[in-house]
């Protein structure tokens, strides 16, 4: 049996075959494998390769987009439940959820940046926020930006397919870049969510009780 990288190889060789029809078919099963929890990191340095940096980018960009949409769409109307039952699977989550009904797009913009939130799973969980769809689809494509120039880039050094991701110098610094990059937006969106979460806990720790409230006397 392949795995499922070997089988987006495989995929990604017949792409590089088809000439324009490739880019449409790229687009498409990038956002298949999104919406069915595959890591498409594979796709992502297929597409520097086959495509090129400012081509591939264009290309994941707008893939990766409308794949985060799509799965977000599902989540909030066709699969909440199942969605908020994975959640119970990440306590950390409930912060971030509390945040996004305060900050909203600066969240998902955040966390996109961050390894600590894996991208398919957070297109589904962000469904059951209160985050709308506009501010959700301009933060992800904006958020998700970095990642994705770095990720084609280290795809256009591979010689050919079967060497994405390995073996030479610049593609280690890109690599570090990406970590690094990963590990500050991490440390920020740690503290932010603290800071917010904070914040909510003392306004209700100073709100006014039902017994303290004052009764309004009747004229």
């Amino acid at each position: 049996m392949p795995t499922i990288n070997t089988t987006l190889e495989n995929l990604l060789q017949w792409i590089n075959q088809l000439g324009f029809s490739g880019t449409l078919i790229f687009i498409i099963i990038y956002i298949v494998t999104t919406v069915l929890l595959i890591p498409g990191a594979i796709l992502t340095l297929g597409a520097g390769a086959i495509f090129g940096l400012v081509k591939g980018s264009i290309l994941v960009s707008i893939a990766s987009t409308l794949a985060a949409t799509i799965a977000f769409l599902i989540g909030r109307y066709l699969v909440r439940g199942w969605v908020e039952k994975q959640i119970e699977k990440y306590p950390k989550f409930k912060a971030i959820d509390n945040a996004v009904a305060q900050e909203g797009w600066k969240i998902v913009g955040l966390t996109r940046l961050s390894p600590l939130f894996p991208f398919i799973f957070l297109n589904y969980a962000f469904g059951i926020t209160q985050v709308t769809l506009k501010d959700y689809v301009l933060a992800s494509w904006i958020g998700m930006m970095p990642g994705t120039v770095t990720y084609v880039y280290i795809g256009s050094l591979a010689k050919n397919l079967a060497t994405l991701g390995t073996g030479s110098e610049q593609t280690n610094l890109a690599q570090w870049g990406i970590r690094i990059m990963g590990l500050i937006a991490t440390v920020v969106v740690t503290v932010y969510v603290t800071k917010i979460a904070r914040k909510a806990l003392n306004s209700q720790i100073n709100a006014p009780s039902e017994e303290e409230k004052p009764i309004a006397k009747s004229s």
